[in-house]
């Protein structure tokens, strides 16, 4: 027996010695408090379900804001930062980047660069790009395999931030791929 199975079953004990004495201090009122003790049994079991079910409900509370709509379309719903985020697959990672028709290129930052491969430390960040932050320094690398929705593009080139970017931006050389860029209200529809 481990500790933490020590731990459960001393608070089992308490749990129970309190029920108990909650019922059996007062006689009065019996067939209220079990009444009260069935809905604290039914809110916990509803939590329980709650937290086994948690990524179907998390998807649909919190969509990921990316949805493939048609074999030429993709769209984007703006999440509450104000911003348009798409999920794609990087080199076989997952990377969630902010669309930016600000930027020129599709930059990675450091993080989402490593994920997917590439070996940060060695890079050569002799480019510069301007931010909202302000300059960072950049590095020119190339992408195996990008996947948006159904859409697979191979040997692409982007940049990878040197500084605390802190997110991956999805900017006007991957989007100029699209033949139609439409935005309308809070969804922006990409179309090939």
């Amino acid at each position: 027996m481990t500790g933490d199975d020590i731990a459960h079953a001393i608070y089992l004990v308490i749990l129970l010695v309190f029920l108990l004495g909650v019922f059996t201090v007062g006689g009065r009122n019996m067939g209220r408090k079990l009444r009260d003790l069935l809905v604290w049994v039914l809110i916990f079991a509803m939590v329980v379900i709650a937290y086994g079910f948690r990524d179907r409900l998390s998807e649909g509370l919190f969509p990921s804001g990316t949805r493939q709509v048609s074999a030429d379309a993709i769209e984007l719903r703006r999440l509450d930062d104000g911003h348009f985020h798409a999920d794609l697959e990087v080199n076989g990672a997952q990377v969630r980047f902010i669309v930016d028709t600000g930027a020129t290129q599709l930059v990675l930052s450091r993080d989402d660069a490593a994920a997917a491969g590439i070996d940060v430390s060695n890079l050569a960040y002799l480019g510069r790009a301007e931010t909202a932050n302000g300059p960072i320094a950049t590095a020119t690398v190339r992408l195996d395999e990008v996947t948006f929705g159904d859409f697979v593009d191979h040997d692409l080139t982007a940049s990878v931030g040197a500084g605390d970017l802190g997110v991956s931006l999805l900017g006007m050389d991957y989007l100029n791929r699209f033949a139609k860029i439409e935005i309308s209200g809070d969804v922006m529809r990409l179309t090939r």
